[in-house]
C-alpha cells in the first residue's frame, strides 16, 4: 500500500469512532495489504490521536491464545498501543456508547518498573522489568463490520483495542505462578469462561518478550510505568450495557468492569 492508501484507511477506521458505524474490512478494499501495511495504518491512527493530546500508557499483545486465534480465525498474535482514554476504574460505570462491537476478557496485567527495549530481550529481563501484575479485564471492540478480521484488518485496527480495566491488588511476580493461575470470568454472576494463564503462549510472560521484541525494531521501547497486557486466558465473550463483568484470578486477585446502562449512557 502507498502512503495515500495507508492514511486513507486510518481515516476510514477513525471515523468509525465518531459515527459508531463499523467499516468494511480492509482487506476487502486491499486485498493485497501486508501485515507491514497494517501496523503503517495503525501508526498513523495513533500520530492522529498523540496530536490531538492522547498518550501512550502501554500496548496489549492481541491473539495470544489458541481460544482466541480460532475464535478469530487467524493464527499469530499482534500488538496494539493502550492510550490513556482507554483506562477505566473498577466498578465506575464504563459509557457503554463508547463501544460499537464490545468484548471482554480476563488478562494478567504486567505494570513495568523498568524499560524493555529489544531485540534480544529474554525472559530474565523481562521478570526484572516487571514492577507487579494485576488481574485485569480488557474490552475489546472492533471497527470492521460484524468482526470480518483477517490478521491484516485486526492489527490496522489498533489489534481491536477498546478499554482496560485494571485489579486494585499488585503481586509481585515472584509470589505468583502466571502458568498455572486459573480464572474463572463472570457476566451478571454467570460463569462465562474458564481459563489459565498457560493459555498465553504457554505463559504471559512470552507474549511480554515477544512484545518487547517485536516493537523494538519499530522504534519502541516498553517505558517504566506503562501497562502491558499479554492476552486473554479464555475466549473473549460479548458484553452489552447493563452488564457487569468479575474475573477472579488464582493467586493475583478479582477485578470488576460494569457497563453503564442505555439511560446512563
Amino acid at each position: 500500500m502507498d502512503d495515500n492508501q495507508v492514511a486513507g484507511a486510518a481515516e476510514r477506521l477513525l471515523a468509525a469512532y465518531d459515527t459508531g458505524k463499523p467499516v468494511r474490512p480492509v482487506i476487502e478494499d486491499h486485498p493485497d495489504a501486508t501485515i507491514q501495511d497494517a501496523y503503517r495504518i495503525q501508526q498513523h491512527q495513533v500520530r492522529v490521536w498523540t496530536a490531538g493530546g492522547e498518550t501512550v500508557r502501554g500496548h496489549k499483545v492481541g491473539l495470544a491464545s489458541r481460544a482466541i486465534q480460532r475464535q478469530m480465525g487467524v493464527d499469530q498474535p499482534d500488538f496494539g498501543h493502550l492510550t490513556a482514554g482507554m483506562f477505566h476504574l473498577e466498578h465506575d460505570p464504563i459509557p457503554a456508547a463508547t463501544f460499537l462491537q464490545p468484548r471482554i476478557e480476563p488478562e494478567i496485567a504486567f505494570v513495568l518498573g523498568r524499560r524493555l527495549e529489544g531485540p534480544g530481550v529474554t525472559v530474565a529481563d523481562a521478570v526484572r522489568a516487571v514492577d507487579c501484575v494485576l488481574p485485569a479485564l480488557e474490552i475489546v471492540d472492533s471497527r470492521i463490520q460484524d468482526w470480518r478480521i483477517s490478521i491484516v484488518d485486526t492489527i490496522a485496527d489498533n489489534a481491536s483495542s477498546g478499554g482496560v480495566v485494571l485489579g486494585s491488588t499488585p503481586s509481585r511476580l515472584s509470589d505468583v505462578d502466571l502458568r498455572m493461575a486459573g480464572c474463572v470470568l463472570y457476566r451478571n454472576g454467570q460463569v462465562a469462561a474458564t481459563g489459565a494463564g498457560g493459555a498465553v503462549l504457554g505463559s504471559p510472560l512470552k507474549a511480554l518478550v515477544w512484545l518487547a521484541n517485536t516493537v523494538g525494531p519499530l522504534g519502541t521501547a516498553l517505558e517504566p510505568g506503562h501497562v502491558v497486557l499479554p492476552g486473554s486466558m479464555t475466549r473473549a465473550i460479548s458484553i452489552a450495557p447493563g452488564d457487569t463483568v468479575v474475573t477472579s484470578i488464582a493467586g493475583i486477585g478479582s477485578v470488576t468492569a460494569v457497563l453503564s446502562t442505555e439511560e446512563e449512557a
